[in-house]
């Protein structure tokens, strides 16, 4: 697969539809995320060497347009020397390089769209591959806190958990029966020591009621 096909695939690919899809979605997110970085650093690397090669073409081309300058002066010369035909072949020489020089440039040209077209493939690719890694970390916090619900609910409805709340509530059952007797004996007492505080109180009444009529008597 070339190199401009892996990154179309790449940028053009929905990164949630693969995920809904997949059966394991932090692995499928990171063998992309893998991917994408080894894609970029080759469009990187193809980069650097459309660079170099263009380096060297600017090169070739400015050693040429010397070679052309030359063979003009040499035709020049020819005919200042009346030598035509050594004239005529200087300028065919030239012509030659000339040629070549529009090659050159020609090939100039499709590197500068090429780089040009590495260069927003790379955003493009970069901006996916930071896409990938903010899901990536969406995905494993995600991960993390529905693995700590699955542990509080296995603790929840783990047997010892739910037999020491069995035993919780028959204790506060228990308790609840000796708050009620203690509250069944106060009532029984209380009522105990009505009686005789009324006693009392009618004692007392009797004996003013006593005196009273000892009083009238007299």
């Amino acid at each position: 697969m070339g190199i401009f096909s892996r990154i179309s695939d790449i940028i053009n690919s929905n990164i949630s539809a693969i995920l809904d899809k997949a059966e394991d979605p932090e692995k499928m997110i990171r063998m992309m995320i893998q991917e994408m970085e080894e894609t970029l650093v080759e469009v990187r690397s193809s980069t650097a060497k459309v660079i170099a090669e263009k380096k060297t073409v600017n090169r070739r081309i400015e050693q040429l347009g010397r070679q052309a300058a030359d063979w003009e002066e040499k035709a020049e010369l020819a005919l200042k020397k009346e030598r035509e035909d050594l004239a005529r072949a200087a300028l065919i020489e030239k012509s030659s390089v000339l040629t070549t020089i529009q090659m050159l440039e020609d090939e100039l040209t499709k590197l500068d769209e090429t780089l040009n077209k590495l260069s927003h493939e790379i955003e493009q690719l970069q901006a996916k591959l930071t896409d990938a890694r903010a899901r990536q970390k969406t995905l494993l916090m995600r991960t993390t806190a529905a693995q700590s619900r699955v542990n509080v609910n296995q603790k929840l409805h783990n047997y010892s958990i739910d037999n020491a709340m069995n035993k919780f509530e028959y204790y506060e059952r228990k308790i609840d029966q000796m708050e009620g007797q203690v509250d069944s004996l106060n009532i029984k007492q209380r009522g105990l020591q009505d009686e005789f505080e009324e006693l009392a109180n009618q004692e007392k009444i009797d004996q003013e009621l006593e005196s009273i009529k000892a009083k009238l008597n007299k």
